[in-house]
This record gives structure tokens, sequence and C-alpha cells, in this order.
């Protein structure tokens, strides 16, 4: 009898044990948790570094096979400036004491920090502001809308001289040359943040960026980068984002524009509806066009979307952040993304150096973070709170119905 009920003892832990350990692995996934801990693990080598002065002396850097000789110092503008666009708003949120806050403290200590030493002279992380590549004011316009996207977690906590500095390099860059196509809203943009601290601001290229990337707007929620049209996530990286966010500074200060913000969002919720499409079923998107390395920057303009003018007509919070979560899991659960010490790696989805531009180097992948800015919502935000649901394309292919779509012009107001 005593063995017998050692032995109904014995299998009853077993299974109440294998009832526990189903019940663990089955449980549902926070998506939160999961962007949090990949933003995080994307942006710690980085702030925890800069914040010491010890970003250019440890984060290894890789060019691409086909560089084309620019100063390879222009990475660590890049890193920052990238990084800093997508992550300011999570690090707005206010404190809390849960494991999330507590990550969010932390980089926003190391990230006032790292913003003092990249335009401290006596700082061994004092950036690349003066050199003949022009690519320093691409990156400078990315760290500028860090402080337009989040000003109370980026430009307010910053002292009066580190402010007075980046004043002073902004200034400065006035006599590069931009490209004449989507590098006009680089200048723009941080004619617009010079504005927007109270600033002078260069009325010339304001005028001439608001009204050529309007000229340049083709249909459909498509711009055109330039004269000639490029099938590319550039609408993405850039064009849509930054021309509104310049919109906005210059129409709250009654600065004419060809359009309004208004417009120019309706253009960003097209081109929205076209992005959230082309994640297939499976949670991957097609990698056509230059700079695919960029990884989750294509989705730039739905995470901004979600985090600050709402979704499109018919598109719900559980499928957008259902879809961006598959495929981050893709892309950033195959092996080679990171090297040994934490930085990103050439690639799209892994390490793959040949897929990587002239000008690109392992910082330009920062453009990644772009994606993380609905972590701006708090966590009780219904993005984050609402039930998963299927996206389009899983819809369409599973004979479920869904929404007909047809041709916006959008061309005035």
């Amino acid at each position: 009898m005593k063995l017998r009920l050692i032995t109904l003892a014995f299998i009853s832990v077993f299974f109440l044990t294998a009832a526990s350990a189903k019940k663990k692995t089955t449980a549902p996934v926070n998506d939160r948790q999961q962007w949090v801990e990949l933003c995080y693990r994307i942006a710690a080598p980085v702030l925890e570094n800069m914040s010491k002065g010890e970003l250019q002396k440890n984060m290894q850097l890789e060019l691409s096979p086909t560089w084309d000789g620019r100063d390879k110092r222009v990475a660590y503008m890049e890193t920052f400036g990238r990084l800093m666009a997508g992550i300011s708003p999570w690090l707005a949120l206010p404190d809390d004491d849960t494991e999330e806050g507590k990550m969010r403290k932390q980089m926003r200590e190391w990230a006032v920090l790292a913003y003092k030493n990249a335009v401290d002279p006596d700082s061994p992380d004092f950036l690349l502001w003066e050199t003949k590549s022009t690519q320093r004011l691409v990156d400078a316009a990315y760290i500028a809308e860090s402080f337009l996207r989040a000003p109370e977690a980026t430009w307010q906590l910053l002292d009066e001289t580190t402010q007075k500095r980046y004043i002073e390099r902004f200034q400065r860059l006035k006599i590069v040359r931009p490209a004449y196509n989507n590098w006009l809203l680089f200048r723009g943009l941080i004619e617009a943040f010079l504005m927007s601290v109270g600033e002078d601001a260069d009325q010339y290229v304001l005028t001439v960026a608001s009204n050529k990337i309007n000229e340049w707007y083709l249909s459909d929620g498509w711009y055109s980068d330039g004269y000639e049209f490029a099938l590319d996530y550039y609408n993405a990286y850039v064009i849509h984002p930054m021309y509104i966010e310049m919109l906005e500074v210059l129409n709250k200060h009654h600065f004419w524009t060809p359009i309004s913000t208004k417009l120019a969002i309706k253009r960003m919720q097209r081109f929205n509806v076209f992005m959230e499409r082309l994640i297939s079923p499976e949670g991957t998107y097609p990698a056509f066009g230059r700079s695919v390395v960029y990884r989750m920057g294509a989705f730039q303009t739905l995470a901004m979307a979600a985090w600050k003018y709402g979704l499109p007509e018919g598109m719900s919070n559980g499928q957008v952040r259902s879809a961006l979560t598959a495929v981050m899991n893709n892309m950033f659960k195959v092996e080679g993304n990171f090297n040994e010490k934490g930085f990103l790696q050439l690639g799209f989805a892994g390490h793959q150096p040949d897929l990587s531009n002239y000008y690109t180097n392992n910082g330009s992948l920062y453009m990644t973070s772009l994606v993380f800015m609905p972590l701006g919502l708090p966590a009780d935000h219904p993005f984050w709170k609402d039930a998963a649901e299927p996206w389009t394309s899983q819809k369409a292919w599973s004979g479920q119905p869904f929404p007909i779509d047809g041709h916006h012009s959008l061309r005035s107001e």
C-alpha cells in the first residue's frame, strides 16, 4: 500500500509538472515585452558605451564591400541619430516600477549623457560634425528629429551649454549642399527644428523643401525621390515622416506651405495601406530597392501613424501590431543580425554584407529603430491591449473578407 501511494504521488507530480510546463509554453505572448526586449538589445550597446564616451572605442565598424571611401567616422553619427529618432517617444513615458520602466529610465539616463558627449569637443565620442562628407547632414537631421518627436525626454533634459552646442552645429550645416532629392528634407528638418526653438531658420531652404517635395508627389500615397521615381522604401525611411514633421513646425509658426499637414498625413495613410498589405501571411515582406539593410525601418510610417496619428480607416490596432510583431520575429530570429559585442551587422535578415550599398556601414542599420515609435504609447493603450487580429494578406489568402482597395489621388485638399 505504501509503495502504491508513493507511485501515485509520483505520477501526480509528473502530470502536474507536465501540465504546468505545457501551460507555460502555450501562454499568450506579450507583444510589447518582445518589442521592449528587442529595442533594449539594439539600443543598450550604443547608449551605454556612448554615455561613457566609449562608443567610438568599442563599436566594431563594418563597411559595405563597395564602400566609397568617405570618412568612416560618420558611422557613429548614423548610429546615434537614427537610434534616437526611433526610441525617443518611448523614453518620454513617465517612470514606473515595472521591469520595462527600469529599462526605460536607464536608457534615458544614458541617452542624455550620450547627447552631451556627441557635441562636446573634449569627449572621445564627439561626433563628426566637421568633415568634407555631406553624410553628416543626413544624420544631424535624425538627431533633430529625435528632439522634435519627444522634446521632454531629449532636448529639454539637456543643459544650456549642450543645447547651445547643438544649435551652433546645426547652424554650421547651412554650408552643406544637399542632393536634389529626399535630401532636401534633411536641410528642411534641421531648419524647422531651429525654428521650433526660437532660432533663426533659413526661410528659403524651408520654402524650397516644402514646395519641391509636394511637386514630387505622384499619386496614391507615393512621392518621387527627385525627378525620377524609385520603387524602394524611401517614402518610409525619409519622405513621409520628415515632410509631415517639417510641415507641423511650419504650420505652427504660420509659415506658408503648399499643402497642409492634414493632407500630408492623408497621403502617408494611403501609403500605409500599401505597406500593411505588403506583409505576407507568414509575416515577411519583399526585399526590393536600395537600402533594404535598414530592416524594420521600412515600416516607419505605420509605426508613426500608430504612435501619433492613428491608423488608416479600416485598419485595426490588433492587425497592425500582430503583423509588425510577426515581421520583427521572423527577421531577428535569424542568426547573424548582431556581432559578438551586440552591435548590428550588415544584412536584411542575418549577416548579408553584399546587400549593402556603397554608402552603407553598420551604423546605417540603426534605421531599424524607427519601428519602435509605438512604444511611446502607454502599455494600456489599445495598440497594445486590443486582441490580435489577422492582417490583410492573412485574410486574403485564407478566404476571409478583406477591404477592397482603389486609387486615391490626394493631390489637393
